[in-house]
Protein backbone atom coordinates (compact mmCIF):
# COMPACT_ATOMS: atom_id res chain seq x y z
CA UNK A 1 0.00 0.00 0.00
CA UNK A 2 0.85 3.58 -0.38
CA UNK A 3 2.58 5.74 2.52
CA UNK A 4 -0.14 7.85 3.42
CA UNK A 5 -3.49 7.42 5.59
CA UNK A 6 -6.31 5.53 4.33
CA UNK A 7 -9.69 7.19 5.36
CA UNK A 8 -13.01 4.47 5.22
CA UNK A 9 -16.06 6.81 4.58
CA UNK A 10 -19.28 4.77 5.61
CA UNK A 11 -22.88 5.23 4.51
CA UNK A 12 -26.43 3.79 5.21
CA UNK A 13 -24.41 0.18 4.78
CA UNK A 14 -22.16 0.95 8.19
CA UNK A 15 -24.30 2.88 10.25
CA UNK A 16 -21.83 6.04 9.23
CA UNK A 17 -18.91 4.00 9.47
CA UNK A 18 -19.50 2.81 13.12
CA UNK A 19 -20.01 -0.84 12.05
CA UNK A 20 -16.25 -0.97 10.08
CA UNK A 21 -14.47 -0.79 13.45
CA UNK A 22 -13.79 -4.13 13.98
CA UNK A 23 -13.09 -5.08 10.43
CA UNK A 24 -10.45 -2.24 9.39
CA UNK A 25 -6.43 -2.25 10.61
CA UNK A 26 -6.11 -0.20 13.78
CA UNK A 27 -4.58 2.91 11.52
CA UNK A 28 -7.94 3.24 9.20
CA UNK A 29 -10.34 5.91 10.55
CA UNK A 30 -13.69 5.42 9.37
CA UNK A 31 -16.03 8.21 9.31
CA UNK A 32 -19.26 9.33 7.93
CA UNK A 33 -19.82 11.45 5.21
CA UNK A 34 -19.78 15.45 4.69
CA UNK A 35 -17.84 17.70 8.17
CA UNK A 36 -16.98 14.35 9.80
CA UNK A 37 -14.91 13.33 6.61
CA UNK A 38 -13.71 16.92 5.77
CA UNK A 39 -12.57 17.55 9.37
CA UNK A 40 -10.65 13.89 9.46
CA UNK A 41 -8.77 14.66 5.40
CA UNK A 42 -8.00 18.58 6.82
CA UNK A 43 -5.97 17.06 10.10
CA UNK A 44 -4.21 14.71 8.60
CA UNK A 45 -3.16 16.88 5.33
CA UNK A 46 -2.22 19.18 7.92
CA UNK A 47 0.53 16.87 9.42
CA UNK A 48 1.85 16.14 6.00
CA UNK A 49 -0.47 13.07 5.34
CA UNK A 50 -0.93 11.90 2.03
CA UNK A 51 -4.71 10.47 1.82
CA UNK A 52 -6.71 7.85 -0.28
CA UNK A 53 -10.33 8.25 0.98
CA UNK A 54 -12.34 4.51 0.28
CA UNK A 55 -16.08 4.93 0.24
CA UNK A 56 -16.89 1.58 2.13
CA UNK A 57 -20.11 0.85 -0.25
CA UNK A 58 -20.78 -2.67 -0.50
CA UNK A 59 -23.03 -1.69 -3.67
CA UNK A 60 -26.19 -0.21 -1.99
CA UNK A 61 -25.21 3.32 -1.87
CA UNK A 62 -24.17 4.21 -5.19
CA UNK A 63 -23.88 7.63 -4.05
CA UNK A 64 -21.57 7.57 -1.64
CA UNK A 65 -18.54 8.05 -3.76
CA UNK A 66 -20.32 11.12 -5.23
CA UNK A 67 -21.38 12.49 -1.51
CA UNK A 68 -17.60 12.00 -0.86
CA UNK A 69 -16.17 13.40 -3.83
CA UNK A 70 -18.65 16.43 -3.66
CA UNK A 71 -17.14 16.61 0.05
CA UNK A 72 -13.04 17.09 -0.76
CA UNK A 73 -13.92 19.60 -3.57
CA UNK A 74 -14.62 21.25 -0.09
CA UNK A 75 -10.79 21.05 0.68
CA UNK A 76 -8.14 24.24 -0.12
CA UNK A 77 -5.97 23.53 -3.22
CA UNK A 78 -2.87 22.83 -0.96
CA UNK A 79 -5.07 20.14 1.01
CA UNK A 80 -6.04 18.78 -2.38
CA UNK A 81 -2.66 17.95 -3.59
CA UNK A 82 -1.87 14.73 -2.06
CA UNK A 83 -5.25 13.44 -1.15
CA UNK A 84 -7.28 10.94 -3.75
CA UNK A 85 -10.38 9.45 -3.41
CA UNK A 86 -10.66 5.67 -4.58
CA UNK A 87 -13.34 3.85 -6.36
CA UNK A 88 -16.07 2.00 -4.20
CA UNK A 89 -14.81 -0.75 -2.55
CA UNK A 90 -17.62 -2.66 -3.87
CA UNK A 91 -20.29 -2.72 -6.27
CA UNK A 92 -23.73 -5.04 -6.10
CA UNK A 93 -22.07 -7.57 -8.52
CA UNK A 94 -19.62 -8.38 -5.66
CA UNK A 95 -22.02 -8.04 -3.21
CA UNK A 96 -23.91 -10.96 -4.90
CA UNK A 97 -20.75 -12.79 -5.11
CA UNK A 98 -19.72 -12.27 -1.48
CA UNK A 99 -23.16 -13.16 -0.37
CA UNK A 100 -23.35 -16.50 -1.77
CA UNK A 101 -19.42 -17.33 -0.27
CA UNK A 102 -21.88 -16.41 2.82
CA UNK A 103 -24.19 -18.88 1.79
CA UNK A 104 -21.96 -21.63 1.45
CA UNK A 105 -20.86 -21.41 4.86
CA UNK A 106 -24.59 -21.77 6.03
CA UNK A 107 -26.30 -25.31 6.49
CA UNK A 108 -27.96 -26.35 3.55
CA UNK A 109 -31.33 -27.21 5.11
CA UNK A 110 -31.41 -23.49 6.92
CA UNK A 111 -33.63 -20.79 5.05
CA UNK A 112 -31.30 -18.00 4.34
CA UNK A 113 -32.47 -14.35 5.89
CA UNK A 114 -30.51 -11.57 3.96
CA UNK A 115 -30.26 -8.64 5.91
CA UNK A 116 -29.47 -5.28 5.48
CA UNK A 117 -30.54 -1.34 7.01
CA UNK A 118 -32.76 0.27 4.61
CA UNK A 119 -31.30 2.45 2.26
CA UNK A 120 -34.29 3.57 0.32
CA UNK A 121 -36.78 2.59 -1.58
CA UNK A 122 -34.85 1.55 -5.02
CA UNK A 123 -31.65 0.41 -2.81
CA UNK A 124 -34.21 -1.70 -0.66
CA UNK A 125 -35.77 -2.99 -3.85
CA UNK A 126 -32.37 -3.88 -5.70
CA UNK A 127 -31.65 -6.15 -2.39
CA UNK A 128 -34.16 -8.25 -3.63
CA UNK A 129 -32.91 -8.67 -6.74
CA UNK A 130 -29.93 -9.82 -5.30
CA UNK A 131 -31.25 -11.96 -2.94
CA UNK A 132 -32.75 -13.83 -5.83
CA UNK A 133 -29.49 -14.16 -7.50
CA UNK A 134 -28.23 -15.80 -4.59
CA UNK A 135 -30.91 -18.61 -4.31
CA UNK A 136 -30.60 -19.01 -8.02
CA UNK A 137 -26.98 -20.22 -8.06
CA UNK A 138 -27.26 -21.38 -4.49
CA UNK A 139 -28.30 -24.65 -2.89
CA UNK A 140 -31.05 -23.23 -0.44
CA UNK A 141 -34.53 -23.51 -0.54
CA UNK A 142 -35.64 -20.67 1.29
CA UNK A 143 -33.95 -17.15 0.94
CA UNK A 144 -35.78 -13.93 2.38
CA UNK A 145 -35.22 -10.35 2.71
CA UNK A 146 -35.24 -8.25 5.81
CA UNK A 147 -34.52 -4.66 5.97
CA UNK A 148 -33.33 -3.24 9.44
CA UNK A 149 -35.79 -0.14 9.89
CA UNK A 150 -37.73 -0.94 6.86
CA UNK A 151 -40.59 -3.32 5.65
CA UNK A 152 -39.99 -6.37 6.26
CA UNK A 153 -37.88 -6.28 9.22
CA UNK A 154 -35.85 -9.08 10.56
CA UNK A 155 -38.58 -10.59 12.89
CA UNK A 156 -41.23 -9.90 10.13
CA UNK A 157 -38.62 -12.11 7.78
CA UNK A 158 -37.99 -14.51 10.19
CA UNK A 159 -41.75 -15.66 10.50
CA UNK A 160 -42.04 -15.62 7.22
CA UNK A 161 -39.43 -17.85 6.96
CA UNK A 162 -40.86 -20.40 9.47
CA UNK A 163 -44.54 -20.07 7.61
CA UNK A 164 -42.95 -21.76 4.73
CA UNK A 165 -42.02 -24.84 6.88
CA UNK A 166 -38.37 -23.53 7.38
CA UNK A 167 -36.77 -24.76 11.23
CA UNK A 168 -33.99 -22.91 10.90
CA UNK A 169 -32.83 -19.34 9.70
CA UNK A 170 -29.45 -17.86 9.10
CA UNK A 171 -29.42 -14.04 9.24
CA UNK A 172 -26.76 -13.06 6.01
CA UNK A 173 -25.85 -9.51 6.10
CA UNK A 174 -25.69 -8.04 3.17
CA UNK A 175 -24.07 -4.76 4.69
CA UNK A 176 -21.44 -3.80 7.45
CA UNK A 177 -23.74 -3.36 10.23
CA UNK A 178 -25.51 -6.86 10.98
CA UNK A 179 -28.79 -6.84 13.25
CA UNK A 180 -28.91 -8.99 16.53
CA UNK A 181 -31.29 -12.43 16.23
CA UNK A 182 -34.61 -11.70 16.45
CA UNK A 183 -35.68 -15.19 17.52
CA UNK A 184 -32.39 -17.08 19.07
CA UNK A 185 -34.81 -20.16 19.19
CA UNK A 186 -35.06 -20.72 14.98
CA UNK A 187 -32.16 -18.55 14.20
CA UNK A 188 -28.67 -17.20 14.61
CA UNK A 189 -26.53 -14.76 13.04
CA UNK A 190 -24.41 -15.79 10.14
CA UNK A 191 -21.77 -13.25 9.51
CA UNK A 192 -19.44 -11.07 9.01
CA UNK A 193 -20.07 -10.81 5.35
CA UNK A 194 -16.06 -10.69 5.04
CA UNK A 195 -13.44 -11.28 7.25
CA UNK A 196 -10.78 -9.20 8.43
CA UNK A 197 -8.22 -10.11 6.08
CA UNK A 198 -10.37 -10.45 3.25
CA UNK A 199 -11.44 -6.53 3.98
CA UNK A 200 -7.92 -5.32 4.09
CA UNK A 201 -7.47 -7.25 0.57
CA UNK A 202 -10.01 -5.61 -1.28
CA UNK A 203 -8.67 -2.18 0.70
CA UNK A 204 -5.70 -2.46 -0.29
CA UNK A 205 -6.43 -3.15 -4.25
CA UNK A 206 -8.55 0.03 -4.06
CA UNK A 207 -5.97 2.20 -2.38
CA UNK A 208 -3.49 0.74 -4.85
CA UNK A 209 -4.98 1.69 -7.96
CA UNK A 210 -6.20 4.88 -7.02
CA UNK A 211 -2.70 6.23 -5.81
CA UNK A 212 -1.60 4.49 -9.38
CA UNK A 213 -3.68 6.35 -11.40
CA UNK A 214 -3.15 9.54 -9.33
CA UNK A 215 1.02 9.08 -9.80
CA UNK A 216 0.44 8.41 -13.66
CA UNK A 217 -1.79 10.96 -14.94
CA UNK A 218 -2.77 13.34 -12.06
CA UNK A 219 -6.15 11.87 -11.70
CA UNK A 220 -7.98 12.22 -7.96
CA UNK A 221 -10.82 10.17 -8.39
CA UNK A 222 -12.75 13.28 -7.75
CA UNK A 223 -14.03 13.83 -11.58
CA UNK A 224 -14.59 10.36 -12.12
CA UNK A 225 -17.06 9.61 -9.22
CA UNK A 226 -18.74 12.78 -10.13
CA UNK A 227 -19.20 11.60 -13.95
CA UNK A 228 -20.63 8.05 -12.49
CA UNK A 229 -23.02 9.73 -10.62
CA UNK A 230 -24.43 11.78 -13.39
CA UNK A 231 -24.36 8.70 -15.71
CA UNK A 232 -26.07 6.93 -12.39
CA UNK A 233 -28.56 9.21 -12.56
CA UNK A 234 -29.14 9.93 -16.38
CA UNK A 235 -29.65 6.54 -16.86
CA UNK A 236 -32.35 5.41 -13.66
CA UNK A 237 -34.27 8.91 -14.60
CA UNK A 238 -34.57 7.26 -18.64
CA UNK A 239 -35.95 4.37 -17.32
CA UNK A 240 -38.70 5.89 -15.14
CA UNK A 241 -39.57 8.71 -17.02
CA UNK A 242 -39.99 5.97 -19.97
CA UNK A 243 -41.44 3.59 -17.69
CA UNK A 244 -44.04 5.18 -15.74
CA UNK A 245 -44.44 8.24 -17.64
CA UNK A 246 -44.04 10.45 -14.69
CA UNK A 247 -41.92 13.16 -16.57
CA UNK A 248 -39.09 15.01 -15.16
CA UNK A 249 -39.91 16.16 -11.97
CA UNK A 250 -40.42 12.23 -11.06
CA UNK A 251 -37.14 11.48 -12.56
CA UNK A 252 -35.59 14.01 -10.51
CA UNK A 253 -36.71 13.07 -7.30
CA UNK A 254 -35.43 9.95 -7.54
CA UNK A 255 -31.57 10.62 -8.59
CA UNK A 256 -30.26 7.99 -5.89
CA UNK A 257 -31.83 5.11 -7.18
CA UNK A 258 -30.15 2.12 -8.41
CA UNK A 259 -30.77 2.15 -12.23
CA UNK A 260 -30.92 -2.07 -11.98
CA UNK A 261 -33.47 -2.01 -8.98
CA UNK A 262 -37.23 -2.99 -9.76
CA UNK A 263 -39.51 0.17 -9.13
CA UNK A 264 -41.88 -1.66 -6.16
CA UNK A 265 -39.99 -1.67 -2.63
CA UNK A 266 -41.79 -4.54 -1.61
CA UNK A 267 -44.25 -6.74 -2.64
CA UNK A 268 -46.99 -9.69 -0.94
CA UNK A 269 -45.22 -12.28 0.50
CA UNK A 270 -45.72 -14.93 -2.28
CA UNK A 271 -43.67 -13.04 -5.10
CA UNK A 272 -41.07 -11.95 -2.54
CA UNK A 273 -40.51 -15.28 -1.11
CA UNK A 274 -37.95 -16.86 -2.93
CA UNK A 275 -38.06 -20.12 -2.82
CA UNK A 276 -37.53 -23.85 -4.69
CA UNK A 277 -38.95 -26.72 -4.49
CA UNK A 278 -37.57 -29.45 -2.30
Amino acid sequence: MSPGTVVAVGGHESDGGRALGGLLDAGVPSVGGGRALLRCVRALRARGERVCVVPMTLGRDPDLAADAARTLRALAPEERAGTVLAAPFGTADHLVGWLRGAACRAPGDAALLVTAPSGGPYADADLFRIARLVRQYGRHRTVEVALTGGEPDPAEGVRRCLALGERRVVLLPAAWAAPDSPDPAHCRRGGPLLSPAAVAGVLDARVREAWERYERSGDDGLSRALSAAHSHSHSHSHTHEHAHDHGDAHAHAHRSADTAAPPRTAAPPALTSHRSPR
